[in-house]
Formats: structure tokens, sequence, C-alpha cells
């Protein structure tokens, strides 16, 4: 949803009540096409899905930092998240914008669609410091490529007031760097399927260089080749469009990749 809000939402504050009441007509019309598509049906609705009652994750408190993909956009609002909760007993806290950027920099579209344009940084800063945390999983946002944020260099340095949050990846060790500090909890990027985009796939390269930095861990659905390698019709049932899966896709193709990889990096 988000390069179809980009388009229309960055002139949105120049028009007029009847043309904003018309964009937001179009958006609910696009709202009731979400829902009826194939991969959303009730089958796959994550309180549907098989439980793990015995998971490792089990009662673990985590963050889960992102926009649209981590909202489910094209979901009903339902994505990894729920399936986190209702297949494992995670006890998740969503904090997730469609359209805002990991770049600590306002969302124009984000503000006027959503309610919030505040980056992902910004958002972070606002949980509960108090809370136990036991990992905080952020999206490698496609809103930072999509509106083409500079991506920025790795610092030297290590603390706060070394990096440029302005920048994708100073707002990715910001991000790092204040959970270390604020939950003392390890921090987990994940990617999302394959989809052509230069400014992107440098970003996933970036987040590899600031593993060796780190230490952080890495949910790769992007380069992974047989990840990637489903037919044409598995794959229209799974995503809604390039970016952005259906319950489907959350539940039978992102999910137990999401569930396995997550699963290995906090048992190490």
């Amino acid at each position: 949803m988000n390069h179809l809000i980009r388009g229309i939402a960055f002139g949105a504050a120049g028009l007029g009540a009847a043309s904003y009441a018309g964009i937001r007509a179009f958006i609910a019309a696009g709202e009731k096409k979400r829902r009826e598509a194939p991969g959303n049906a009730d089958q796959y609705k994550p309180e549907k899905q098989e439980k793990h009652p015995d998971s490792p994750l089990n009662g673990k408190t985590i963050i889960f930092l992102g926009s649209s993909v981590t909202y489910g956009a094209a979901s009903g609002a339902e994505s990894f998240v729920e399936l986190f909760e209702a297949v494992d007993g995670v006890k998740a806290v969503k904090e997730a914008v469609s359209g805002t950027t990991l770049a600590d920099q306002i969302s124009v579209p984000a503000m006027l669609f959503f309610g919030s344009g505040d980056s992902y940084v910004k958002r972070m800063k606002k949980l509960d410091r108090n809370m136990k945390a036991d990992c905080l999983v952020c999206q490698l946002s496609t809103n930072d490529a999509t509106m083409k944020k500079p991506l920025g260099v790795i610092s030297e340095g290590d603390d706060l007031s070394s990096f440029d949050a302005k920048t994708v990846t100073g707002a990715m060790e910001t991000i790092v760097r204040y959970a270390k500090d604020t939950w003392n909890c390890p921090v987990v990027f994940y990617t999302g399927s394959y989809y052509e985009s230069a400014e992107y796939a440098s970003m996933v390269k970036r987040l590899y260089e600031l593993q060796e930095k780190w230490n952080i861990g890495i949910i790769d659905m992007y380069t992974d080749e047989a990840f990637n390698s489903i037919d044409k019709e598995t794959y229209d049932l799974y995503m809604y469009d390039p970016i952005h899966p259906t319950k489907a896709g959350y539940a039978k193709w992102w999910f137990p990749r999401m569930e396995k990889d997550l699963t290995e990096f906090l048992s190490e």
C-alpha cells in the first residue's frame, strides 16, 4: 500500500476538503479489495493456525517495530505479529505505522493518512522504558527504499551521539544501541521477500555489514533464492503486491521462516 499512498498523499495537504474526501474514498475502496483477496480468507487467520504450546518463544515479550508490513496493511491489520501471539504464545508489543521510515524524518503520507508520521526511531523512544523485553524485532523498511532516504555510513563509534539517525544506517545503529541501553535485549532485523529494488538490495547488504559490528540477528527472506522460488499461483495467493503479504502469505510463507530463525537466534 505504501507505494500507492506515497504517490497521492504528498499533495494532499494542499487539497480542498472535497479532494481529500475523494482520496479517502479511493483508499477505502482499496481496503475492500484487499479484504476480498483470496489470500485473506478466514482459514488463514492467525487464530486458525496450528498452535505450538512447547515453543521456546512462549511467554517472551518481543517488541515488533516497523511500518505497513509489520502492521499488516494488506491483510486486515493482522501480520506475523499476531501469528507469534496466537501460535507461539508471545507477548507482543506491536509498534507499526504504515508509510513511516527508519530514517528519522517525518513522513507526510503517514501523518496525513495514518495519524503519525514519526520515524521508527521516534516511536521506539516513546515505548515503556521499564518494560522487560526479551527481544526487539525491527523491519528493514521498504519505505526508506521507495522514498530514497540516504543510506548513510557506519559510524566509527558506538554511542548514540555518533549516529546520524536521519540516514538509514544511522537509524539502524540508533535502534540497536537504544534497545541495548534501555531494555538490555538483543535486536533482530527482518527483510521482506524479494522484489526489484536496487535501493532495498543496498540496505540488505548494509544490514550484514552492521551485523559484524553489532552482532544483530538477521531474518533474510530477500536474498534467499530457494525461499523465493515459488510458483506464480502460490505467489499471487501469498502476496497482495510485491511488498505486502496477505494473511496466507504471512501464515504459510513468511511466518514459518521468521519463527524458525528467531527461535534459533534467541537460543544461541
